[in-house]
């Protein structure tokens, strides 16, 4: 249940990074709200998930994921560049997440 939740917490992480850059320094409410609720049940899983999970290896997973998918959604929706060498990266990262989960 600890990766499950630690899963849904790094989509949630990125859901607030991507809110937090569209809030306009917090003056764009509906941005801000998400960005506020993202970050709360972000944070609250990361730490059910960490009372099960050691903390160096959920917080990487955590983290991996949430970055992964935030530089997603900026090439894809948000004109952010795109490159190979990004794209390999990003699926370094990847793989360091899943071989964290696989070495628990």
């Amino acid at each position: 249940m600890a990766w499950i939740v630690l899963i849904i917490s790094g989509v949630l992480e990125a859901v607030w990074a991507t809110a937090l850059g569209k809030s306009a320094g917090f003056s764009k409410i509906v941005p801000t709200v998400v960005f506020g609720l993202g970050l709360a049940a972000s944070m609250a899983g990361l730490a059910y998930a960490l009372r099960t999970l050691p903390i160096g290896t959920g917080y990487a997973v955590w983290v991996g994921i949430g970055a992964v998918l935030t530089v997603s959604y900026a090439m894809i929706f948000d004109g952010e560049a795109f490159s190979v060498v990004k794209l390999l990266l990003l699926a370094g990262i990847v793989g360091s997440v899943v071989g964290l989960k696989v070495l628990h």
